[in-house]
């Protein structure tokens, strides 16, 4: 007799189309559809840049999903949030619970209650939620006394709150964790350690590779001399690229004839103060805003040095890529990219917001080339070893497999 395939709603706010996003997909590509029965749930059909939407590559796929709807912020609870805050204005603490509790009756209740008909509808078994907890906490909510297990994802460094980590604890089956240190700020918040497991991000090391010098003159018609740095990613205040324009300034004045360029690829709110910024440090010939593509590991390959200096992450897919494509890495040194960058052996790393320090490791990469190629050789080697997709596809499918509704699964 066959065994029934799990049913699994996957749930995911949609707000932006980033590395978890994409890490999502590649799950998807290869889970075991034999043993996995999968329906996707969104609030936005986001689109990755002009390009094809989340529910076009979703169909690609043959994997369905539904969208919910999401309302603008009424009226009512605007001035409920003001009010409330100006009568505990003393506390911020307390002004931060108003603002959440009447989130929770607008918008967070209603999607609670139309995921909670999806699971229904569609006879779900597993619940599981790609973000972290408090973009999900109405997952939790719609799967509040129904007899189906609940996995969350975490693929960022989670922000939490007591309210949340007790939602966790209560109706949580597994914590996915995408890093060590992404589980131990779970941890440190009080989620129930029999529920957290880490899953490392990964990424296919057997794809095939595009040429640096071809993709230089190809995309950005550079000439096989100049240096070229780069970011990827969402132009959002999280990824702190205006501290690589500071950095960027200063390699400027120090480094006045130098043949360099920065290429910044990713669309975003930020996108027009960065430009801003750079005309008033006198650098925007030399910076590139490519905007979003869909190509983009052809423009990390296209880099002397990548930099990601972002205030948070959970485990940057991009800091792989850029070390399997043997370009040298920058980053901050912040939950997540501080695991991938052992510092001075694959990568170099600077505190956070020190523009100062993140200018002096530019500097070193550009003038030593020697010091570069000995990073980009330890860098390919530890991703090969250990960030291959399928350790990844099949930690994600044991917990998925395992997780059952009241304890935590075995791995």
């Amino acid at each position: 007799m066959t065994e029934r395939r799990k049913k699994i709603l996957l749930l995911d706010t949609g707000n932006e189309w980033g590395g978890g996003t994409n890490s999502m997909l590649e799950l998807l590509k290869r889970i075991d559809r034999a043993t996995f029965d999968i329906r996707c749930c969104f609030y936005h059909n986001y689109r990755r840049g002009k390009g094809d939407t989340i529910g076009d590559v979703l169909s690609s796929l043959d994997i369905p999903v539904m969208f919910i709807d999401q309302r603008k912020q009424p009226r009512w609870a605007k001035v409920a949030k003001e009010l409330l805050r100006s009568l505990v204005f003393f506390n911020r603490s307390l002004r931060q619970k108003a603002t959440r509790w009447v989130d929770r009756l607008w918008r967070i209740q209603p999607n609670a209650q139309r995921i909670r008909q999806a699971i229904a509808q569609y006879d779900i078994d597993l619940l599981y939620m790609n973000n972290q907890p408090g973009s999900n906490a109405e997952g939790y909510l719609a799967a509040a006394g129904l007899p189906i297990a609940v996995v969350q994802h975490c693929r960022i460094e989670p922000v939490l709150n007591r309210e949340l980590v007790e939602l966790v604890n209560h109706r949580g089956d597994a914590i996915i964790a995408v890093s060590d240190g992404v589980r131990n700020v779970l941890l440190a918040n009080g989620v129930d350690p029999q529920k957290c497991f880490t899953v490392f991000n990964a990424i296919d090391t057997r794809q095939a590779l595009p040429e640096r010098q071809a993709m230089r003159h190809q995309l950005l018609n550079l000439a096989s001399g100049t240096f070229v740095f780069g970011s990827i990613g969402s132009l959002i205040p999280r990824k702190s690229n205006h501290h690589i324009l500071q950095a960027l300034t200063k390699f400027a004045a120090e480094f006045p004839q130098a043949d360099w360029r920065m290429v910044i690829l990713g669309e975003g709110p930020e996108e027009e103060a960065l430009k801003r910024q750079a005309a008033q440090a006198g650098i925007a010939d030399r910076v590139i805003f490519t905007g979003f593509r869909p190509d983009a590991l052809n423009y990390l390959a296209a880099l002397d040095v990548f930099i990601l200096a972002s205030k948070s992450e959970g485990l940057p897919r991009v800091v792989l890529e850029a070390m399997l494509l043997g370009t040298a890495v920058i980053g901050s040194n912040v939950t997540g990219t501080a695991e991938l960058i052992s510092a001075n052996q694959t990568g170099l790393l600077f505190d956070y917001g020190d523009t100062d320090a993140l200018f002096e490791q530019m500097k070193t990469l550009y003038l030593d080339a020697g010091k570069r190629a000995g990073l980009v050789e330890q860098a390919n080697a530890s991703v090969k070893a250990h960030y291959a997709i399928e350790h990844y596809v099949a930690g994600v499918e044991t917990l998925l497999k395992n997780a059952s509704q009241g304890r935590s699964p075995h791995v």
